[in-house]
């Protein structure tokens, strides 16, 4: 079976909730760490993120750089932020989990 026949892997989901800075994002960090343990990538849902400073993106970058990360519904506070330090044009964003789900996979 040649890789264009195989189904596309899916990715696991997380929903990350609320304000993510350097005291509150130690979850997250460990969701995302369990999920890329066993996975190629993880798609990260953040329609219910409210706020993040430079420890979520640090977050953000490491994940990328390490992982197949795909953003879905970011929230306009999170899109601002990506777009202020120019992270819009490097990671993959997707308006819905769907197709975040639906892409092919980074190479």
């Amino acid at each position: 079976m040649s890789t264009a026949d195989r189904a596309p892997t899916r990715l696991p989901v997380i929903a990350a909730r609320g304000d993510l800075d350097a005291t509150a994002l130690a979850p997250l960090t460990a969701e995302i760490e369990a999920a890329t343990a066993s996975h190629p990538g993880v798609i990260l849902d953040a329609s219910g993120i409210t706020f993040g400073d430079s420890s979520f993106l640090r977050l953000v970058i490491s994940t990328h750089q390490n992982t197949d990360l795909r953003i879905a519904a970011t929230p306009p506070v999170v899109e601002r932020l990506f777009s202020i330090v120019g992270l819009d044009a490097v990671i993959r964003i997707y308006p819905t989990v769907h197709d975040a789900q639906a892409a092919a996979p980074a190479h």
